[in-house]
């Protein structure tokens, strides 16, 4: 997947001219290989050494003064926070996807990703999530995405929120975890599978190469059984015994084709 332009344009600026961020808060600097829009600002910058923090992994809200979500990744470590307000001409989303695929770019795993009113309110996410009241915004306009790191760096989490005010500025935060204990295993969530396979047209899992895994095939029947018009292809070694697994979990078998391209564990493409 390659990256527009534009935003490897905007990365080297940001590398190369620094007079170009001269309004950014002092001291503040970018994630090294985390793009920025051109002529986009860092109005808020922290960086803290050793902290607890819970991110969600489902739709937000408040019941008797606490929040609720469905699944969450809790951890402690460093954390480096960065939040962009960007240009008039350039959207929340546009800023969301350079980064999302940049890092994807780069093998990063995504755990948890919602749009809208499916993340919940969005001044839950600013307020009680990331502590920024700048991130406040229209409940329509916002993206929340959790990715975890490619090995050597599988322990650093990266958080995206994406917002449009309803001044029609947008703000991207950016807020990554170096976690000082290992993570674990941590498994995405079906709806956020399923939100990749239609935004990109395929799944990569390279570290699906056996034989299929009873907790990936749930994961991965239920993702594509939310939508049960569509139609995929699987390659890799073991893909036809992972096909005879999804339709054992209930996928129909139509929706299921066998590719012949080569990949590394198991791939999932979708073909309309």
């Amino acid at each position: 997947m390659k990256i527009p332009n534009r935003y490897i344009l905007a990365l080297s600026l940001s590398c190369f001219s620094p007079l170009l961020w001269a309004s950014d808060v002092p001291g503040s600097q970018d994630l090294p290989d985390v793009p920025r829009l051109a002529d986009a600002q860092i109005v808020d910058y922290a960086v803290k050494p050793d902290v607890e923090r819970i991110y969600p992994m489902g739709s937000i809200r408040k019941i008797s003064g606490r929040l609720r979500f469905e699944g969450q990744v809790n951890t402690r470590g460093q954390t480096t926070a960065i939040t962009y307000e960007l240009p008039a001409e350039h959207s929340a989303t546009e800023a969301f996807t350079a980064a999302r695929e940049a890092l994807q770019e780069q093998g990063a795993e995504l755990l948890f990703w919602c749009q809208a009113r499916d993340c919940g309110e969005s001044s839950l996410w600013a307020n009680e999530v990331f502590g920024n009241a700048k991130l406040v915004g229209s409940d329509e306009q916002q993206t929340y995405l959790l990715l975890r790191r490619a090995a050597p760096r599988e322990n650093q989490l990266v958080a995206l929120y994406g917002i449009n005010r309803g001044s029609r500025k947008g703000y991207l935060h950016v807020e990554q975890l170096q976690a000082s204990a290992d993570l674990g295993e941590l498994l995405p969530t079906s709806a956020t599978l399923q939100r990749q396979l239609k935004s990109t047209g395929e799944l990569d899992f390279p570290k699906l190469a056996d034989e299929p895994d009873a907790q990936w095939l749930t994961l991965i029947s239920r993702a594509l059984n939310l939508d049960s018009t569509s139609r995929v292809s699987l390659t890799g070694a073991k893909a036809s015994a992972w096909r005879d697994g999804l339709i054992s979990k209930g996928v129909r078998a139509a929706r299921l084709e066998l590719g012949d391209s080569d990949a590394k564990g198991l791939r999932i493409e979708l073909l309309r």
